[in-house]
């Protein structure tokens, strides 16, 4: 028999899938915070919540994984309790639940208020912005919206998140002033949907309006746009963008294929020629922007045809940014009536192309840096290396500038400037023209 352990009630939240779920994470530790419970994140707690992930299979199997290591925990004596919540919990609860018994309970993605009853504590309405940031001090993620509307077939999203729901605009400046008060100089605007931002609250498409609000928050330097889908985009944001140097020449546009007959499959209610249009927009209003895009290969009849010609647009579009994903056979999504005909190796083979073929790109592009100047953030120290970020660049996804930590000492979570003076596919090499006094050591400081 398990003996109980004599720890006590510390909660550890551990967070799967994307930054949608980070947020969701800090909310709920903030919660906790609130009602006076201690709160880790991802170190040792008696009490363990799992934040899933349920987008593709490997996300799947990775969130089903942690959940049986801490259930064997459990079991061990090591861990007291263990609650699941998130997407994967929301998508397949009843089969959770039938396969994973000794979860002490399952929550979906708008359980909150259940969760916190689970864990002790009360559901504060009063908390807007309220969260504990597990990303490094100077960027946070602002969700500006819950769920999505578009119909996209290879997509279980809207069955994990339901319909979009616009957050308002006051809350989201009450949330971005909170942050910047605690030193976060940028922030990454996320939701499933950006573009459909304000169509529900305001009855129309309001993230221009939304970030001419944002840029007034003092201590914010810089905006990032994440995730938003072509059809229908809000042109106005073009110019704020233009207009405001807070917000970054930077978006991320997920396009996902190129292919008429493709694009009209997966629902996207777009074809090559519109999206070749708002491309060329995009560059014309922005001449400096960076296009951050990810892309689908292997979905139900992608000929070779069809990914020729993915392959070429590739070429030819020349993305700053790109990543690319093999289709995933997602049950309840309109695609899963299809034949998922193309075999794994194919489109393993397809990925790997595209992102040669990338990954070029991305050398060339970074040649053309050397002798450049640029701004960046200093996101953290590792090894010998400052770690930072220019404005085209997202955290975790995008190019990295590393400065030799041995030469040079740089403030982490601080801006500066910098000149590029070597380049590699993804990653530039510079030095500062800024050059701070090192800080002495203690010792030193005693004696003077």
């Amino acid at each position: 028999m398990r003996t109980k352990t004599l720890k006590k009630n510390k909660i550890n939240v551990v967070t799967l899938g994307c930054s949608k779920n980070v947020y969701d994470s800090e909310v709920l530790m903030g919660q906790l915070k609130a009602n006076g419970k201690e709160v880790v994140h991802e170190e040792e707690g008696n009490i363990v919540v799992i934040n899933t992930c349920g987008f593709i299979d490997n996300a799947k199997e990775e969130s089903v994984n942690t959940i049986l290591e801490y259930v064997k925990q459990k079991e061990q004596g090591d861990v007291d309790k263990v609650f699941v919540t998130g997407c994967l919990s929301e998508r397949y609860k009843p089969d959770l639940q039938k396969e994973i018994p000794d979860v002490d309970q399952y929550f979906g993605t708008t359980e909150l208020p259940g969760l916190l009853k689970a864990l002790g504590a009360d559901y504060k309405h009063e908390l807007i912005g309220e969260r504990i940031t597990t990303t490094p001090k100077n960027y946070a993620y602002l969700k500006i919206a819950e769920g999505c509307d578009s119909p996209c077939s290879f997509c279980a999203i809207p069955l994990m998140r339901g319909k979009h729901k616009s957050k308002p605009i006051e809350h989201l400046v009450t949330e971005a002033e909170k942050l910047a008060a605690k030193g976060v100089s940028e922030l990454i605007l996320i939701a499933q949907d950006l573009t459909y931002y304000g169509l529900d609250l305001y009855k129309k498409r309001n993230l221009a309006e939304l970030l001419e609000a944002l840029v007034k928050v003092e201590g914010v330097e810089w905006i990032r746009l994440h995730y938003a889908f072509p059809t229908g985009f809000p042109m106005d944001v073009l110019e704020v963008m233009n207009r405001e140097p807070k917000v970054c020449n930077y978006i991320d546009i997920p396009l996902q294929h190129i292919s008429d007959s493709i694009l009209k499959s997966m629902r996207r209610g777009t074809t090559m020629a519109k999206t070749n249009a708002l491309l060329d927009r995009f560059r014309e209003s922005v001449p400096n922007m960076t296009i951050r895009t990810t892309l689908i290969v292997g979905y139900p009849g992608e000929t070779e045809e069809d990914f020729q010609l993915l392959k070429q647009w590739v070429k030819d579009q020349r993305f700053e940014r790109l990543g690319c994903f093999t289709y995933s056979h997602e049950e309840n999504t309109h695609a899963y009536n299809l034949e998922d005909d193309v075999p794994e190796e194919v489109k393993m083979d397809r990925a790997n192309q595209i992102m040669e073929i990338q990954s070029q790109i991305s050398w060339e592009l970074n040649q053309q840096k050397i002798g450049q100047e640029f701004k960046i953030v200093v996101d953290r120290k590792e090894g010998n290396y400052f770690v930072g970020r220019t404005e085209f660049d997202s955290p975790d996804v995008d190019n990295e500038v590393l400065i030799d930590a041995t030469k040079y000492y740089l403030k982490t979570g601080g801006f500066t400037t910098v000149k590029v003076t070597q380049a590699e596919d993804f990653d530039l090499y510079a030095v500062p023209l800024e050059i701070l006094e090192r800080p002495k050591p203690m010792h030193a400081r005693a004696k003077s």
